[in-house]
Parts: structure tokens; C-alpha cells; sequence
């Protein structure tokens, strides 16, 4: 398991610009997006995406409260696990 892997979940209320936003941010603080899927079923918007932080220097908590922050202003939310946390949540 890759230590430097993220899941990024976004919910809520489809707007204009969410994928962008929050991909500038990812952009912007060298992050790489592995692998995104996204749907909108009605008026709601989902998504996830598997993203590698080893290129971040920002500190994982760091980039995890500031996609917070950004959720929050574009009226969605949205949460940053490390994948092996995520793995062990999910896991059946």
C-alpha cells in the first residue's frame, strides 16, 4: 500500500466550478490525481478521486482541514483520508 495516497470524497448540491476548484487546490499544492469518477444523480453531486501527496509539501492535516475550508465555501463537502485508513473503514 502506497503511503503517499489519498481519497478525496466531494458530496452535495451540484454547482458550477467544483471539480475545478478543488483541482486548482490539488494543483496548486502538487498533488496528483491517480484516478477521479464523479456522477451527479439529480441535483446532487458525488465524488471521488485517488490522489498521490508525495509531491505535497504541506502537511497532510494541513491539506486536509484547507480542502475542508474549500468544500465549505463552494457549499459541499468534502473529507481527505489517507487510503490505508480508508481501506480499514471500508473493509467488510
Amino acid at each position: 500500500m502506497n503511503q503517499n495516497k489519498v481519497i478525496i470524497t466531494v458530496v452535495g448540491k451540484d454547482t458550477v466550478g467544483i471539480i475545478a476548484k478543488i483541482c486548482t487546490y490539488l494543483a496548486d499544492s502538487h498533488i496528483n490525481v491517480l484516478d477521479i469518477s464523479q456522477t451527479i444523480v439529480q441535483d446532487f453531486f458525488n465524488m471521488m478521486m485517488i490522489a498521490d501527496i508525495a509531491g505535497c509539501e504541506k502537511a497532510f492535516d494541513t491539506v486536509q482541514n484547507d480542502l475542508v475550508e474549500l468544500g465549505k465555501n463552494i457549499g459541499v463537502e468534502v473529507k481527505c483520508q489517507r487510503e490505508e485508513i480508508f481501506e480499514r473503514m471500508h473493509r467488510l
